[in-house]
């Protein structure tokens, strides 16, 4: 139902209260509005630098994960390249034609860090 302007209707109308408790009325809502503005302010600029943080370490997981694309893909040739050497060296080796036992097992211990790997020259940047 519409408003209407008849002042009878006491729950919409609202009688202004006496001159000075409504210049003091009148100051708490304006430091309230700036109070409330500033802290919108505020939390604008908390998501704004949210937004540019993110953005930033995006661009630089996307950095990472182009260079260990290119890593995989480069030890992926050095295997291709060693598993050819190891497949034309097989029916050439005397050792393995010999029948000797074959030489203990080199077992490299687990390092909790990246090592670099050595590549042949042939992949070498």
């Amino acid at each position: 139902m519409p408003h209407s302007s008849d002042s009878s209707d006491s729950s919409f109308s609202r009688s202004p209260p006496p001159g000075k408790q409504d210049s003091s009325d009148d100051v708490r809502k304006v430091q309230r509005r700036e109070k409330n503005r500033i802290a919108a302010q505020k939390s604008r600029q908390r998501q704004t630098q949210k937004a540019d943080t993110l953005h930033l370490e995006s661009e630089d997981l996307e950095k990472q994960n182009a260079a260990l694309r290119k890593e995989i893909k480069q030890l992926t040739e050095e295997l291709k390249y060693f598993t050819s050497v190891l497949s034309s060296h097989e029916p050439l080796c005397s050792v393995l034609a010999s029948g000797a036992p074959s030489p203990p097992e080199v077992v490299y211990s687990a390092h909790p860090f990246h090592q670099p790997h050595i590549s042949s020259p042939r992949f070498q940047p």
